[in-house]
């Protein structure tokens, strides 16, 4: 890994190394007291929650509390208070979040937070049955999945109309970055929650998409854990086992957890689904005020290199007037495989009353090969469909860390949660590529189609190194006086970016870019539970475009203006219903040719207005819900092609709607029974950004059943079954998407066994 970097990073990874060595340390003056941890006695009483100045609280009530009691018995003193990192990965165990830390890098209520923030946590996780992270998130107002059909390569997701599969796909608050074609992949088991920020959120995470982004909250160690293995089961050979261990020492000191994952089989379509996946955890807290965290990942995938479906004329293949479901490439020939692996630690530090201090750093590699047969017919009534072979390489490796200080205080009547931080990104990633010659072995007879070839793979012909440097500096004041809640933040970005011929070491572009991003929200919290909200946010994405100069374009440009209203009358319910004006400008349109060589300029501008409902609640201890609504008009407003010009863009639904209940049967003869159904509704989009040609909507349905086993008896606690299936009506989809063809995903059964204890 080249760690080559400039002299204001350098300064800046100093300074965050010595905040970490001066903050790691107590002061002198607190080494006594603090330096060790008291006593436990095994009957000690339940640990008290730290009293802390915070505007986590309502706001009717925000009396502040002493720090704590000078002195107290040894054998009553508290064990350490789980850090806001520990808070927000132990899970809310239920369909309504209380916080979501993404949204302002801070513990704060989501009914107090001035923007729309979704939570799907893991109980919800679990009783969908869900496999992996676009499952996760499509019963989420303002999110499109699918529109590259059932696509397991990638999280292929759109917030507000824009994809996040490249700059909004984040883990633990870093992002993770991709690389020209291969992507980390995430395991949802291994998730204790699902954050998703809607809207431009460069302010507190630097380059972004302006749609927003998608934080998956990993499992890290927690007090009381609840241990758990199972095995799985499913359509097209899918067979799964999974664990989920840790525990701690008897005065919580020192805690650990260990999550594991092994599956093998197949998904639609003859598509590969292969994985191994381990991922050890251990926080260590020395004292009241310190929590160190380290953790890793090491995960290896397999699956298919591509995914399309042959088609002509944007449109699924047709032989004598009947759709073909034919894939372009062969099962037998196609794989990708990745993998990828991630090392990182967190630390909080409590320095006083008023001051925390946090650090989270990771390093991340991964390793992907892929290749694939690709192909075209020779005439339009041609049927023989002519393929060839392509091979990509992928080698991507990247250093994070994030530097927060946060300082509690007030002035006069004002609470202020503030916070400053510190971050640098450095990411390097190769793709290498290349093509083989047409191959009579491998043309496909439409009429007589036979899959089941294989062959040699193509020698790489072109190697492509890319280096982005990033450093941020950003402030966000979170201020509360009585039921007003007042945000405002503004970031700082210094980003370069260097793409460099591999084979040759000649520069094939440079760019350096500097942006400030800044955002506001203002939200009042009535006293029965309803809290409108406005607020206004920006974001900036650099793009790998050449133009006609042969350098870098400028960073496209994200700006949203949101407001909308929350409700909250209770702990267990929380609707919200937002609009929303959000535009992206400045992004790369293909400008013209020069010397035979394309070139892009930054004049594309594409606007999105709509309004999200979602509501999320317990209506009765036995009923749960969720039920989302989402209107999205985007339009593309400035381009370089005169046919798209005022035209929505491709595969972007104007409505969506779904609802998922899930009902537990708490007594009588079938207590022990939960049961679940949901309906999901995308409506029809444009096949190409020119708006010539359609891909229906589509309606599908979900259902899922389990049992407890522990209503038969003592020695059957902890014991679970469930089935779930997804899409059971096996309405498979056709999406066409800028030329190329996919089906959405089939149907899917999966039976699980779990063991809790």
């Amino acid at each position: 890994m080249n760690l080559a970097i400039g002299k204001a990073t350098k300064q800046a990874t100093l300074l965050c190394t010595v905040s970490l060595i001066a903050l790691a340390i107590d002061l002198p003056q607190q080494a006594s007291a603090q330096s060790t941890l008291p006593a436990v006695t095994v009957d000690a009483p339940k640990p008290q929650q730290r009293a802390r100045n915070t505007t986590t609280t309502s706001s009717r009530t925000a009396t502040r509390a002493p720090r704590r009691a000078a002195a107290r018995p040894a054998a009553v003193q508290p064990a350490p208070v789980p850090s806001i990192n520990e808070r927000a990965y132990a899970g809310n165990y239920g369909y309504v979040a209380g916080t979501a830390s993404s949204g302002s890098k801070t513990d704060t209520p989501l009914i107090d937070t001035p923007r729309s923030i979704s939570v799907i946590d893991r109980k919800e996780l679990d009783d969908r049955g869900v496999s992996n992270v676009v499952e996760a998130v499509r019963y989420t107002a303002g999110v499109a999945t699918g529109t590259f059909g059932f696509d397991p390569r990638f999280d292929s997701i759109m917030l507000r109309g824009f994809p996040a599969v490249t700059f909004g796909d984040y883990r633990d608050g870093l992002r993770q970055h991709a690389s020209s074609f291969a992507a980390y992949r995430t395991e949802p088991f291994q998730l204790s929650s699902i954050e998703v920020i809607k809207g431009p959120a460069a302010v507190l995470y630097g380059q972004s998409v302006p749609g927003g982004l998608i934080d998956r909250r990993s499992k890290l160690p927690v007090d009381n854990q609840v241990n758990e293995i199972h095995l799985q089961a499913g359509t097209y050979g899918r067979m799964q086992t999974a664990f989920d261990v840790g525990g701690t020492n008897p005065d919580k000191s020192l805690l650990f957890r260990l999550v594991g994952l092994g599956r093998g089989g197949d998904t639609n379509y003859d598509i590969a689904d292969q994985r191994l996946m381990l991922a050890p955890s251990i926080t260590w807290r020395p004292n009241l005020d310190t929590t160190f965290t380290a953790y890793a990942l090491v995960q290896k995938d397999e699956t298919d290199g591509s995914v399309a479906m042959i088609n002509r004329d944007n449109a699924l293949l047709k032989i004598n007037g009947e759709t073909v479901k034919l894939r372009t490439s062969d099962p037998k020939y196609d794989y990708m495989r990745v993998e990828q692996a991630q090392v990182g630690y967190k630390l909080e530090h409590h320095l006083n009353d008023v001051f925390t201090f946090r650090q989270h750093t990771r390093f991340n590699t991964l390793h992907a090969e892929t290749r694939y047969l690709a192909g075209s017919f020779a005439t339009p009534t041609a049927t023989t469909f002519d393929r060839y072979a392509v091979s990509i390489g992928d080698d991507q490796h990247s250093i994070q860390t994030d530097n927060t200080l946060q300082a509690d205080f007030t002035t006069g009547p004002i609470v202020h949660k503030t916070l400053f931080g510190v971050n640098y990104d450095q990411n390097t990633y190769n793709f290498k590529l290349g093509f083989g010659s047409v191959d009579p072995s491998y043309a496909l007879n439409i009429l007589n189609p036979v899959y089941g070839l294989t062959g040699t793979t193509p020698a790489y012909a072109s190697d492509t190194r890319t280096k982005q440097d990033q450093v941020g500096v950003y402030l966000q004041d979170q201020m509360r006086l009585g039921n007003w809640h007042l945000s405002i933040s503004g970031r700082q970005d210094w980003a370069d970016r260097t793409q460099t011929n591999a084979l040759t070491g000649a520069v094939t572009g440079t760019q350096n870019d500097s942006a400030f991003t800044y955002s506001a929200g203002l939200l009042y919290h009535f006293d029965n539970g309803i809290a409108p909200y406005v607020s206004y946010a920006t974001s900036f994405q650099p793009v790998t475009n050449l133009g006609i100069n042969n350098t870098l374009l400028a960073p496209a440009e994200g700006e949203q203006i949101e407001g909308g209203i929350k409700y909250q009358p209770q702990p267990d319910v929380l609707l919200t219903a937002s609009v929303y004006d959000l535009k992206e400008k400045n992004a790369a349109k293909l400008a013209g040719v020069f010397n035979g060589v394309q070139y892009y300029a930054s004049v594309g501008e594409i606007r999105v207005q709509g309004f999200e409902f979602e509501g999320r609640a317990r209506i009765t201890p036995e009923l749960e819900t969720v039920t989302t609504y989402t209107y999205s008009d985007a339009q593309i407003t400035q381009t370089t092609i005169a046919s798209e010009l005022g035209k929505t863009p491709a595969v972007t639904p104007k409505n969506m709607a779904s609802s998922w209940i899930n009902y537990t049967f708490l007594n009588g003869p079938l207590e022990g029974l939960g049961l679940g159904a949901g309906v999901r509704f995308v409506d029809s989009t444009w096949t190409t950004n020119d708006n010539t040609s359609r891909n229906s909507g589509y309606t599908l349905f979900d259902l899922a059943a389990r049992y407890d086993f522990a209503k038969l008896g003592p020695k059957f606690a902890g014991y679970q079954a469930s089935i779930n299936a997804n899409n059971v009506a096996d309405e498979q989809v056709a999406v066409c998407n800028a030329g190329y063809c996919y089906l959405s995903q089939g149907r899917t059964v999966i039976g699980t066994l779990r063991y809790r204890w």
